[in-house]
C-alpha cells in the first residue's frame, strides 16, 4: 500500500498542511447541484410545521427536501 504524503504551504500564511497523493479535490467530483440555493424565511402555522416535521420523520428526510418536493409537486401540476 503506497501511503505517500507530502508538506505544503497553506494557503494560511505560517502553516503547513498536508497534501495527500490521492484523493482530494477533483474536478466535476462531489454531490451535484440540483437547483440554486435561496435563503428564504417561511412562516407557517404550528399545524403546518408538524405536518412538514412529521413527513421528515416518517421518511427520512430533510426539512429543505420535503418543502422542494411540495413545491415542485404543487408547480408541475400546475403546468398540466
Amino acid at each position: 500500500m503506497d501511503n505517500d504524503i507530502k508538506v505544503g504551504v497553506s494557503n494560511k500564511e505560517g502553516q503547513l498542511g498536508f497534501v495527500f497523493t490521492k484523493g482530494g479535490h477533483r474536478e466535476g467530483s462531489g454531490r451535484k447541484s440540483i437547483g440554486v440555493t435561496k435563503k428564504v424565511s417561511l412562516t407557517l402555522s404550528d399545524e403546518v410545521w408538524a405536518e412538514i416535521e412529521k413527513e421528515c420523520t416518517d421518511h427520512n428526510r430533510s426539512r429543505s427536501e420535503v418543502i422542494r418536493n411540495i413545491l415542485e409537486s404543487h408547480y408541475s401540476n400546475e403546468s398540466n
